[in-house]
């Protein structure tokens, strides 16, 4: 959750490689990869690395997934851990060398699993990984819950050959604990950092896989997103963010918030490498019934709508509101930034229509926290009482934290916690009516788009990002532009816009469900357009 979307409302807020299943692997080139011991890691630069970069240097033999792997693993301990101490990946994957070294023994066999094979990837700390690292939402409460398996687009990612890499931190719960939190922090893995300006918040709740992809500490990652969590974390860390339709990335082994807005995402510091994790991920999920929505509506190959001249002939709605200086309380050289940026739209072909979308959604906060609190309260019991987790209930989770407040809640509480828990089940009248209402967020954009003949509505993705602090949580900057596509479950991708003072905007794109095709082709056409891309310089401030 970005919880500054609830602020401001007034309420709370592929590149076609063939597959390979790894057969058996002689001992001896084991033995070989085991043996290479040489430190020429100081000798690699693979900062702004892309993934084609670094399988062609995995294919011509001049670089490994194991050292790959070990150059970002010795990142993460120079940047993340020390220096300016992003604290960004809350714990390392002890078996990431191991299958870096497995992948490069399969590649000499020519086995090549996909346009992932051998890429070091980090996952946000509320996905199941069956291995020896936690899944725990950021929770000293869900310490020591290793998971039994797999999350399924996790599977799905060890069958691609990606290596994967660690955990990234996240404002605990997916942000969804206290209505005075301050996002990336965890009562776990403490508090996240912005890499432009380390005073600065990098957003939440997927703050660390923002701030790790950033800062060059793994090649993609991997988010979730309720409202705002993916998009927030990805404009403000100035890079790509995607998230998806719900139902066309499975959410079975993930702790949720709401099965009707809940969905993981890639983010990436370019649209083709996102393009190429939202292809891999994709997948019909017997364990979660929402992805057969997306049957026969999806793509094994998302890159293939890259283009250029995405732009052109297209015509883009333009959210209204955000064209007045200081409407919002927003920072008016975002304004100024985002009306250059309508010039450069229209400089690639496009049309712009000025929509008053944001109106018609606000009034459907409340409804959407409603209906956010009930299906918190159903998932996370449900997911307790199938995990490794000590802890076996929501109503144990509050219990525990009032026990070890001193750890738990040394800033904010757990109102909101408190009250999902205080919910009645999904048969309850008010829940019924909230579902209703937020999700009339979908007729909404869907009268818009069909009214103006759009193919997407577009806006400033959020505002600058804010302070860190603790005392008194986030504060609102203005231009979020995450609820609508989030209430109606849409896909809405963001793009890096421009930089303010040091600190970068994204600019984003939302259309109807499983319109991915053509939002990737306009996001990209966009960023090739303007490269604002640039990476962070680690300001004191």
């Amino acid at each position: 959750m970005n919880r500054r979307n609830f602020i401001r409302n007034g309420t709370l807020a592929g590149m076609g490689i063939p597959v390979f299943i790894s057969s058996s692997i002689p001992a001896s080139l084991k033995n070989d990869e085991a043996k290479k011991k040489k430190n020429t890691n100081k000798d690699i630069h693979l900062e702004e690395s892309t993934i084609a970069e670094l399988q062609e240097k995995m294919s011509s033999g001049a670089l490994s997934s194991r050292s790959i792997t070990q150059w970002y693993l010795d990142r993460i301990q120079q940047i993340d851990k020390n220096g300016p101490a992003l604290n960004s990946v809350i714990e390392i994957n002890p078996d990431a060398m191991s299958i870096a070294e497995s992948m490069d023994v399969e590649r000499k066999l020519g086995k090549i699993r996909s346009s992932l094979h051998g890429i070091p990837v980090l996952i946000k700390d509320n996905i199941n990984s069956g291995d020896k690292m936690m899944t725990t939402a950021g929770s000293l409460a869900l310490a020591g819950n290793v998971a039994s398996k797999d999350a399924f687009i996790i599977k799905k990612l060890r069958e691609s050959g990606a290596v994967l890499l660690g955990k990234t931190n996240l404002s605990e719960f997916a942000n969804f604990r206290s209505t005075h939190s301050c996002s990336g922090w965890s009562s776990r893995g403490g508090q996240t950092k912005n890499p432009y300006i380390l005073h600065r918040n990098p957003s939440g709740s997927s703050a660390g896989s923002g701030s790790a992809v950033s800062a060059n500490l793994c090649v993609i990652a991997i988010g979730t997103e309720t409202d705002g969590s993916i998009v927030s974390p990805s404009s403000v860390n100035g890079i790509v963010g995607i998230k998806p339709t719900v139902g066309l990335w499975s959410r079975s082994g993930i702790i949720p918030i709401s099965f009707t807005q809940d969905t993981a995402g890639p983010m990436a510091r370019t649209v083709t490498d996102a393009a190429i994790l939202l292809s891999h991920l994709t997948g019909i999920d017997p364990e979660d019934k929402t992805t057969l929505k997306s049957r026969g509506r999806t793509h094994p190959d998302y890159t293939k709508f890259l283009n250029k001249a995405g732009l052109a002939g297209k015509r883009l709605g333009i959210e209204k509101s955000f064209l007045t200086e200081g409407l919002q309380g927003g920072n008016p050289d975002v304004v100024v930034l985002l009306k250059k940026t309508m010039q450069i739209l229209k400089d690639n072909g496009a049309t712009l229509v000025k929509v008053d979308l944001l109106k018609n959604i606000n009034p459907l906060a409340k409804p959407e926290f409603t209906l956010l609190q009930y299906e918190f309260k159903e998932g996370i019991n449900k997911y307790l009482s199938t995990s490794n987790a000590g802890i076996r209930s929501l109503a144990e989770i509050i219990e525990f934290n009032i026990k070890n407040q001193e750890k738990v809640m040394p800033y904010f509480k757990q109102d909101i916690l408190i009250g999902s828990n205080q919910k009645d089940n999904l048969d309850s009248k008010e829940y019924k009516e909230a579902w209703k209402k937020s999700t009339s967020s979908r007729l909404v954009i869907d009268n818009i788009l069909k009214q103006n003949d759009l193919d997407a509505v577009c806006g400033a993705t959020n505002g600058l990002a804010c302070c860190i602090d603790l005392i008194n949580g986030d504060y609102d900057t203005g231009f979020s532009f995450s609820s609508p596509a989030a209430m109606a479950g849409y896909p809405h991708i963001t793009v890096p816009m421009g930089f303010i003072h040091d600190l970068p905007v994204g600019f984003s794109f939302f259309g109807t469900a499983f319109s991915e095709p053509a939002l990737i082709g306009m996001a990209y056409a966009f960023e090739q357009a303007t490269l604002k891309r640039q990476e962070p310089a680690f300001i004191m401030g």
